[in-house]
């Protein structure tokens, strides 16, 4: 009877390595970066708007209500909702049927153009959204009852939103500046330092306010262009 071959050392440990190989999950994939088609660019115009905490919603609208979504924002999981409220600044000025945004949040808060602002004879910060800490307030009234807030005002502040990607593709950070370049009937305006919002989730989308929308006559524009701001080599003394 012939005796079978016996395998070497380095045969079986050769053997073993490709069995184990074999058996491993390849590794995941790296998510790939957008290009310049997947980075579709959406600039909206945010008009006035509420936001509210659950508390106040009752408040205003008697107990138990909650907000009824009438029309989805370009932001997923955001929408307009039914209701509005009338906002009341010093000596009575007041803006009629304001739109309420949801989900309900953590505070309330409410924002308005610098034209706005000047109707309702408030003096109004430009802030990032959530920073009402030393605003001023104003009184909200809707059909069931009247929410006096001692702060919340604000300018919100011209903003970009988007997600990880695209901050890689644009080559920015969370909290980064950018500048946006729009072109309308021959016309240019560049707005400045706009707020990077960047998370997980966000579609792209530039918020600018009425009166920034109307003074780039956006609704006409045929360019618009968001660029990355680069250092300005400025020295101080």
């Amino acid at each position: 009877m012939s005796q079978a071959p016996t395998l070497d050392r380095s045969t079986i440990e050769q053997i073993v390595r490709q069995i184990v190989a074999g058996k491993s999950s390849p590794p995941a994939a790296s998510p790939a970066p957008v290009d310049a088609a997947q980075a579709k660019l959406v600039v909206s115009i945010s008009a006035r708007h509420v936001h509210l905490t659950d508390a106040h919603v009752e408040t205003l609208f008697g107990p138990g209500h909650t907000l009824t979504p009438m029309k989805d924002l370009y932001q997923d999981g955001f929408y307009a909702a039914e209701e509005t409220v009338m906002v009341v600044g010093p000596r009575r000025r007041m803006l009629e049927k304001v739109r309420i945004l949801g989900p309900t949040r953590d505070y309330s808060q409410v924002e308005l153009a610098f034209t706005d602002a000047i109707s309702l004879g408030i003096d109004v910060p430009v802030r990032a959204s959530g920073k009402i800490a030393g605003t001023p307030g104003c009184v909200l009234v809707g059909p069931r009852g009247v929410v006096d807030l001692s702060e919340g005002v604000i300018r919100a502040e011209r903003h970009v939103h988007m997600n990880q990607s695209h901050a890689q593709f644009y080559g920015v950070a969370n909290g980064d500046r950018m500048n946006l370049r729009v072109v309308s009937n021959g016309c240019t305006i560049l707005f400045e330092d706009l707020l990077v919002r960047a998370d997980q989730v966000s579609k792209l989308e530039v918020h600018l306010d009425t009166d920034e929308g109307n003074a780039c006559n956006l609704d006409a524009a045929t360019e618009i262009t968001l660029l990355k701001q680069e250092p300005c080599g400025c020295k101080t003394h």
